[in-house]
């Protein structure tokens, strides 16, 4: 009898649970496809195909998987090498780990579905192709966080991590659309430079902004850091915008 009396509880409130989850979901969501749509309306010369920019969003899901991946794994290694009480485990962990990995697989999602593509034909779509990549990793990554963790969540990551991830995806296209350019223009080793600075200038302030959040008395330097990197992802934007060119 008790079991049946909990089948059907379960079952009445089936709905609210699935309207809960529904409305969390949505406010994973909101944030990423209010910067994706700020990202595409800023693009000038010629706008993305639709299926480019869905394609690129579920590379950035894609890339959130291989991360996962990479930092479970690197991250075993590191406990076995590195006390977590040791201040270098941090840094590690945040820096290389983290960081690298997360980047590493933003990049390598990016470049597989945009490279060579025939649409690739202006400096600021590597703006364009690296902030969808981005916020497709952190749409996915917020969906996974607010499911566990409740709407709470969802506001804080809303204000930081959504839009952390945007910015990061900002540098990382400066460079790579900087490095498709020399690429048209056969200077390989150009290219090869602002390749890897578009890796490792995004990793670098993923880094720091892990490192940060997670410091016991890092809350007004976070707060400063983030402010900083706003402003100048948003200036980063327009100016590239404004600025942009046929390659």
């Amino acid at each position: 009898m008790q079991i049946i009396r909990g089948v059907l509880m379960f079952y009445y409130l089936l709905p609210s649970i699935a309207a809960y989850n529904f409305i969390l979901v949505i406010a994973a969501v909101i944030p990423a496809i209010f910067l994706m749509i700020k990202v595409y309306a800023s693009d000038r010369l010629e706008k993305e195909s639709p299926a480019m920019l869905w394609t690129l969003a579920k590379a950035g899901v894609f890339s959130s998987l291989i991360a996962l991946v990479a930092e479970r794994v690197l991250g075993f290694f590191l406990d076995l090498a590195v006390p977590q009480t040791n201040p270098l485990y941090n840094v590690i962990l945040y820096f290389f780990i983290v960081a690298i990995s997360e980047e590493g697989s933003k990049y390598f999602m990016l470049r597989r579905n945009s490279w060579w593509s025939v649409e690739f034909n202006c400096q600021y779509d590597g703006v364009v192709y690296a902030v969808f990549v981005s916020l497709g990793f952190a749409l996915w990554e917020n969906i996974s966080y607010v499911m566990a963790y409740g709407f709470g969540t969802a506001i804080i990551r809303a204000l930081t991590a959504i839009p952390g991830h945007a910015c990061f995806g900002v540098f990382m296209g400066v460079f790579y659309g900087i490095a498709r350019k020399y690429e048209y223009e056969n200077a390989h080793g150009m290219s090869k430079l602002f390749t890897a600075l578009s890796v490792i200038i995004p990793a670098v302030l993923h880094g720091i902004y892990d490192y940060i959040a997670t410091a016991e008395t890092g809350t007004w330097y976070f707060v400063g850091f983030i402010a900083v990197l706003f402003v100048i992802s948003f200036l980063l934007v327009s100016k590239m915008s404004k600025k942009d060119r046929y390659i």
